[in-house]
């Protein structure tokens, strides 16, 4: 009989798309008094990539990641994104913009090996997660790299992401040492 095993935990990110600083400077400011205190918050960086969020969140959109000091076990990521999408809508109406929405949360988790994003849309190379939510992996760590996918979202296939999720990563392996 095959012994199962505990998942390991796992660093909790939370991406962000805003509409302008302040906006951008809120949503950051909510994740962290909802999700925990951050270990690492990247820099503000253009979202250029796509024009599929502008309809919602304007034209001059900013993303930014904050990664949660504390580890979380991987089962709580469909839980978490039900939280993001509720934070979201708390943030719509409490800044002031015509923009429908102007904070865009996307959780996922950073583990040794991958980084997994949650999603309320399901695609072929995407897994149901439970709680009406699906997860992919949307880049592997192999070799000492990122590799990206056909499917990985073209902003997630930038060196300076790659750069930031590796400094997470890192972080990430000096706590699991002190859970094995």
């Amino acid at each position: 009989m095959w012994t199962l095993k505990k998942p390991e935990p796992a660093k909790l990110i939370i991406g962000i798309l805003a509409s302008d600083a302040e906006a951008l400077a809120s949503a950051k400011d909510a994740v962290i008094a909802k999700f925990g205190r951050a270990d690492f918050v990247s820099n503000p960086w253009p979202f250029t990539m796509t024009k599929y969020y502008e309809a919602e969140t304007g034209n001059a959109i900013l993303k930014q990641f904050v990664s949660i000091e504390k580890l979380i076990c991987p089962s709580k990521l469909a839980a978490i994104k039900h939280k993001t999408n509720k934070l979201e809508k708390e943030l719509a109406k409490t800044l002031k913009t015509s923009l429908s929405r102007p904070v865009n949360l996307d959780p996922g988790i950073i583990e040794p090996s991958k980084l997994i994003l949650a999603t309320t849309k399901n695609f072929s190379h995407r897994i149901y997660i439970g709680k009406k939510m699906y997860a992919e992996v949307t880049l592997t760590f192999e070799k000492g790299r990122w590799k990206d996918y056909a499917y990985t979202f073209a902003d997630y296939k930038q060196k300076c992401y790659h750069d930031f999720f590796s400094k997470i990563r890192t972080r990430l392996v000096e706590q699991l040492k002190t859970f094995r």
